[in-house]
């Protein structure tokens, strides 16, 4: 009988216990410990509800186009629950100088694809347009190093695309900043087209030729979700592991490496395993294995993290239809808010609120503004209010119904330059520690089909050394 631990009872250590749950009720000769350091499994994935309304504290939903989550969620018996964003509704707005301006279409990501509703747009100056018509003839390019995504997006546009596009869309993704996020490592996409193609814009239009599908099939929505919320994915998690395995409120101090296998440190006790699987935030993880291997520990140590401070607020009738239509808006640090962005969750989501109910969720925090973690509640909502207020014109009668404010220290992983390097010494040195898998969404993405796959792979890898595994 082999024992693998698990560390961290996030959707990524979630999902390689179930990984190998399956290789167990199959008859292999394995057994697991999963150790969660808080009450609670499910890690950043929380719902409440509240006044019949849904209230996500952490992600809301995932890419569509990344087809981990909506496997597993398959997998575990919730296929019939998956639902996606209205994308007939889809409408995002830009705050710029002090309006709510709609993105123009055709914009995937940050590309221009189109070239009318660019050229109309009240968004961009003159000279930013003209720049975008240059962009199609860009010669290809193959960057010698690694770069931000600042210096790649306004080297194809301009610093104002950065100001108004690039910096607030990986605000509301990553809680990171344009002029430090890797292109390699966040955007792998550009960096591929600018050496293959030039114009970002160029390439944009022959990947869609590509997959293009025919006109009878519907597009597929750009998010999906849950009809009950994301933490229907960890309750139906959990439901299907071994309930014996799972221990909570049980932080491990360290793991060393010790006559062929792994001793697991948690409080006063210390087990014994023959693999371990650390599928904690990054920092996290340095800290555990700074005994089994300081080189390691240390590269570990280096991947930062930012915090997030989610805030839903719940209004009555009156306050929905006053409203603008859409998904909501990302607001420029140029603009002078705390407030990084903001959905309509009502309009994004079926089954989020009832139709006399406007819910607005928005973010704070990022690399620019950990102090926001400090305030209190009242503080924040505070904050929130006023600057709803000034953005979307809720008026200062309009009461909300009720308000819910989650805080989330150091949760997002910052993919600064030279993150791919420090991967492969990460899995140089890890290499060289048989038994020790890595998980989470410090290493290959931070989203959450990213952290499915990545504790499925953990667990795979595992499996494999111990001849457990197949790749068929």
């Amino acid at each position: 009988m082999k024992h693998i631990a698990i560390i961290g009872g996030g959707i990524s250590g979630l999902s390689a216990a179930f990984t190998i749950e399956e290789k167990r009720q199959s008859g292999t000769s394995v057994q697991y410990v999963l150790f969660e350091s808080s009450p609670r499994l499910g890690g950043v994935l929380v719902t409440d509800r509240v006044d019949g309304c849904l209230v996500e504290a952490g992600p809301d939903s995932f890419l569509t186009e990344k087809p981990w989550a909506a496997d597993l969620c398959r997998k575990i018996g919730l296929g019939d629950q998956l639902i996606g964003s209205n994308d007939s509704e889809r409408k995002t707005y830009i705050v710029a100088r002090g309006k709510l301006v709609v993105m123009p279409d055709g914009l995937m990501f940050m590309v221009p694809t189109k070239i009318m509703p660019t050229v109309f747009s009240p968004l961009f100056s003159l000279r930013t347009k003209m720049r975008m018509a240059a962009e199609w003839f860009h010669p290809p390019r193959k960057a010698s190093e690694d770069e931000t995504v600042a210096e790649m997006v306004e080297r194809h546009y301009g610093p104002e695309m950065v100001e108004l596009l690039a910096d607030p869309l990986l605000s509301g993704v990553y809680g990171g900043l344009a002029s430090e996020l890797s292109v390699r490592a966040v955007l792998p996409r550009f960096a591929d087209m600018e050496s293959k193609h030039g114009s970002l814009g160029r390439a944009m239009l022959e990947a869609r030729k590509k997959m293009g599908a025919p006109a009878s099939v519907p597009a597929r929505p750009l998010f999906t979700s849950l009809k009950e919320g994301m933490q229907q994915m960890v309750d139906a998690l959990v439901a299907r592991l071994d309930a014996n395995s799972l221990k909570t409120s049980s932080l491990v101090q360290s793991v060393i490496r010790q006559d062929n296998g792994w001793t697991v440190c948690a409080g006063y006790q210390s087990d014994q395993f023959d693999a371990v699987i650390v599928a904690t935030p990054a920092h996290v993880a340095s800290a555990v294995l700074q005994a089994a291997d300081e080189n390691l520990s240390r590269d570990l140590g280096e991947i930062a993290y930012s915090s997030s401070v989610t805030v839903t607020l719940g209004y009555d009738e009156k306050v929905r239809r006053s409203l603008p239509p859409g998904f909501g808006f990302l607001v420029p640090r140029s603009e002078g808010h705390r407030v990084l962005a903001a959905t309509f969750v009502h309009n994004k989501f079926p089954h989020r609120a009832p139709e006399n109910r406007a819910l607005v969720r928005c973010f704070l925090g990022g690399a620019r503004d950990e102090e926001i973690l400090d305030s209190s509640e009242d503080q924040i909502l505070e904050i929130v209010r006023g600057e709803l207020r000034q953005i979307i014109g809720i008026a200062l009668d309009a009461e909300p119904l009720f308000a819910r404010v989650y805080k989330w220290k150091s949760s997002m992983a910052q993919y600064s330059v030279g993150h791919l390097e420090r991967l492969q010494r990460i899995e140089s040195l890890r290499q060289k520690l048989p038994g020790l898998a890595l998980a989470g969404n410090g290493y290959n993405g931070i989203g959450v089909p990213d952290c499915v796959r990545s504790g499925t792979e953990a667990a795979g890898k595992i499996l494999g050394e111990m001849g457990m595994w197949s790749s068929a």
